[in-house]
């Protein structure tokens, strides 16, 4: 019997997420269906295609010589969708991006609410996690990350540098001691990363500030975010969180800013994928212009818009 592209979707998933119930997750299906689904390939193509253990579902010998049939499925899949469409500009389906939680908080909705109001029938997820994605294993369609990948068959593009701020609530620092300089910091509360939570070596800073660990922290830059806001502290944060928060107030602006860079992190076998390859550029102009907006509000300058080539 010859496998069907239904089950070797499946297949697919079970092999990038190593279980039946996340790539029940992945596929919007229950643990159950799936499992029989991998029933059915390997009976129809008699030969156990996975093994399973503690850990998860491991492939077998004839699994992984399936692997690469059922990618090239995909590819095809994904070549054929651009195909029927035939919409000319407008784009639709679905396209998921993974990014770190302060993009995928202060700065992806802006962009993509833009995107979609002249591109209607698209549907755009925006995953959000304080960690790197893994696009082998099609976590989402592409990825924005802060710094660039060292393995794996992919394409990255510089898309735009940003600057990393302290920041506080302006009654804390109505009500505090001054910070004049930094070795003032060490009066104050000091918001950041969970020092063993950090999944990134661009977001370790704080030896930067001349201290050791913060004394409010969160995995996520969105809670550190709201935990100033609240007055707790001094935060590190995105310069591009700031304009319209009448709240927080820019602190040491001419003593502390760390320039960081934002990558657009996509497999290369997507790069022939039409529509994917279109929203990816319509993402990356987006970010460019909201950037400019932000140095605009906050210096009344832009920044460079050199993005650097694509790379392989």
């Amino acid at each position: 019997m010859a496998a069907s592209w239904d089950d070797l979707r499946v297949f697919l998933a079970v092999a990038r997420q190593g279980s039946l119930s996340a790539a029940g997750n992945a596929l919007k299906l229950d643990p159950a269906t799936v499992g029989r689904r991998v029933s059915r390939l390997e009976d129809g193509l008699g030969a156990a295609l996975f093994l399973k253990s503690s850990n998860g579902y491991a492939l077998t010998g004839a699994g992984e010589r399936l692997l690469p049939h059922a990618q090239e499925a995909e590819q095809a899949m994904a070549h054929a969708e651009d195909a029927v469409r035939g919409q000319g500009d407008r784009l639709s389906g679905v396209v998921r991006i993974g990014a770190p939680d302060g993009c995928a908080n202060f700065l992806l909705p802006k962009v993509v609410s833009r995107i979609v109001a002249t591109h209607p029938e698209l549907e755009v997820q925006i995953v959000a996690l304080p960690r790197l994605f893994n696009l082998n294993r099609r976590e989402a369609d592409m990825a924005i990350g802060v710094s660039r990948p060292e393995a794996g068959r992919l394409t990255v593009q510089k898309i735009v540098d940003y600057q990393l701020v302290l920041a506080a609530a302006r009654d804390y620092l109505a009500s505090t001691a001054p910070i004049e300089t930094l070795e003032d910091l060490k009066a104050h509360r000091l918001i950041g990363y969970i020092p063993e939570m950090i999944f990134d070596k661009e977001l370790e800073y704080f030896h930067d500030l001349g201290a050791d660990r913060p004394v409010l922290a969160s995995n996520s830059v969105a809670v550190q975010y709201q935990m100033a806001r609240q007055g707790a502290g001094v935060a590190v944060t995105h310069d591009f969180a700031l304009p319209g928060d009448h709240i927080l107030e820019r602190v040491l602006s001419e003593a502390f800013a760390l320039t960081r860079s934002f990558y657009l992190i996509r497999h290369a076998d997507d790069a022939r994928v039409q529509r994917l390859s279109a929203f990816a550029e319509l993402l990356v102009g987006g970010m460019r212009r909201e950037m400019i907006l932000v140095r605009e509000a906050l210096t009344g300058s832009a920044p460079s818009e050199d993005a650097g080539e694509r790379e392989t």
